[in-house]
This record gives structure tokens, C-alpha cells and sequence, in this order.
């Protein structure tokens, strides 16, 4: 699997954090980096952009040595590099691509209407999931819809599987404080909605674990609606195992399932 994404140096998004995931899963995990970023536990202080050429050299030698079995685009920064990624990826059409370039834990983010755009008409239409929360979408609507103060989730979500998306996932729906809510949409309207207990956070990474999760189903053979659930349930074990590594938010361990049951690490503290 491949995955365009920033680097961090706690690894609890971005680069680092994919790849924890994907080898979690039993893949492979190729990176092509698209900012350098520092920061810690309590989330991203400042990044620098890659260039796009630096970011199209990148992929393109990983892609002409090997194959590829998925793709998945997390922080893009720019216009210019939206495009380079778009060229890249229209190459594979065959290879299914998962779609995540909004992260909360990033300092203040220059997404003006500009870059909303120029991510639904290049890469939205050969996304094969889009994984947005219910704000991130209320904000990727406007490129094509005046502010409302209805209820246009549903409504947005199949406008973007107008636009060529497969399918969308939407996080953190509407409902119960005291649950988490998902939904997945696609041509044929909502096609699973699932809800887990909220847990005892805070957490940094917990997007990143569940899209990369998703990604690395896919490239396993996995079908989209099953990808989703494995990826919430490893997701879910991984916040339930989440290490406090520094003195911010807890980061959800992605080799819980490696670690000694005796020794437990529940929401407690580890040396990395």
C-alpha cells in the first residue's frame, strides 16, 4: 500500500502512523512524504510543505519498482500538490484509493475554497472512499452549496458520490453524546451505520488509524462495507489500548494485539 501523507515525529498521524497501521494489517506500507512537520503529543506546532515535484519524484520511482495493491491520500497542503497526486493516481485507475486530507490535530490550516475545490474536481471523482467527518463535509459542501442550517448530511454525501466518489464515510455523526457514530453511503444511499461507545480520551491519531485500517483492508481484498467494519473494530481495540507516551493525548496503540495481556497498557503510560 501506498500513502501520501506528512511526516510526524511522535507518529501518531500522518506518515508514521499509516504504516504502524498497514503493518498491523500484514501489508506493506510504501510512503511518499508531503510536509515535514514538528510537534508532540499534544498535537502538530508547524509543518513545511514538500515540494510537488519532490512529491511526484517520490511516488513515481516507489511506483515504477513496485505494486501497488491500494492508495491512500491523507494531508495535501496545496493546489499543486492536489495535482500531482491527481496525475499520479489517474495512472492506476484499478487500484482502489482512499481519501482523508483533513486532520483536526494540525495547527490552523490556510483550507480556503480554492483547495476544497480543486480536492473535489481532481481527486474526489477517482476516490474510491472518501472519509470525512460530519463537520469536515458540512465545510466540502459549501464549494457547491450556500450554508444551511438544515440537516444536509445525507444530502452531501450523495452529492459527492455525484461527483464521482464511491463510496463516503462519514465520522462522528449527529446523536448520543455518549457514542460515536459512523456512516457509509454510496450510490445506493446509506449502506451501514455503526455506533460504539465513546471512549475516555483525549486521543491523537484515531482518524489517521481508522482510514489507513480501511486502506490496508482494501489492498488485503476486502470489500468497502466489510474494509469499514474491520477498520472500526481494530480502530476501537487500538483507543481501548492507547499508550500515554508524553504529557498531551493518548495515542492509540496499533500492536495491542502484540502486546503481553499481563502486562497491560490500557490508557497507562509507556516508554517509546
Amino acid at each position: 500500500m501506498l500513502t501520501f501523507g506528512i511526516a510526524d515525529p511522535v507518529g501518531a498521524i500522518g506518515i508514521q502512523a499509516d504504516l504502524a497501521a498497514v503493518a498491523a494489517m500484514g501489508c506493506h506500507g510504501l510512503s511518499v512524504l508531503t510536509a515535514l512537520s514538528f510537534g508532540d503529543t499534544t498535537g502538530t506546532e508547524d509543518l513545511q510543505a514538500i515540494d510537488p515535484e519532490w512529491v511526484s519524484d517520490q511516488a513515481r520511482a516507489l511506483l515504477e519498482d513496485m505494486p501497488v495493491a491500494a492508495f491512500k491520500v491523507g494531508y495535501v497542503g496545496n493546489i499543486e500538490t492536489i495535482s500531482v497526486i491527481a496525475e499520479i493516481v489517474s495512472d492506476y485507475p484499478e487500484i482502489p484509493l482512499v481519501l482523508a486530507p483533513f486532520a483536526t490535530t494540525l495547527p490552523e490550516q490556510d483550507v480556503d475554497e480554492e483547495l476544497l475545490l480543486a480536492l473535489r474536481e481532481l481527486l474526489v471523482p477517482q476516490t474510491t472512499l472518501l472519509q470525512v467527518s460530519a463537520d469536515e463535509l458540512e465545510r466540502l459542501a459549501e464549494t457547491w452549496r450556500d450554508a444551511s442550517d438544515e440537516e444536509m448530511l445525507d444530502i452531501d454525501a450523495m452529492q459527492l458520490i455525484e461527483f464521482g466518489c464511491e463510496f463516503v464515510f462519514v465520522t462522528g455523526m449527529p446523536g448520543d453524546a455518549h457514542d460515536v457514530s459512523n456512516a457509509l453511503f454510496s450510490s445506493d444511499g446509506l449502506v451501514r451505520k455503526d455506533s460504539w461507545p465513546r471512549q475516555a480520551g483525549p486521543f491523537i491519531g484515531a482518524g489517521n488509524t481508522l482510514s489507513a485500517t480501511i486502506a490496508a483492508m482494501l489492498a488485503n481484498g476486502l470489500d468497502v462495507p466489510e474494509a469499514v467494519l474491520e477498520a472500526e473494530e481494530f480502530t476501537n481495540a487500538a483507543l481501548s489500548n492507547a499508550q500515554r507516551l508524553g504529557m498531551g493525548k493518548l495515542v492509540p496503540d496499533r500492536y495491542f494485539w502484540a502486546r503481553d495481556p499481563e502486562a497491560g497498557n490500557g490508557n497507562g503510560s509507556a516508554e517509546p
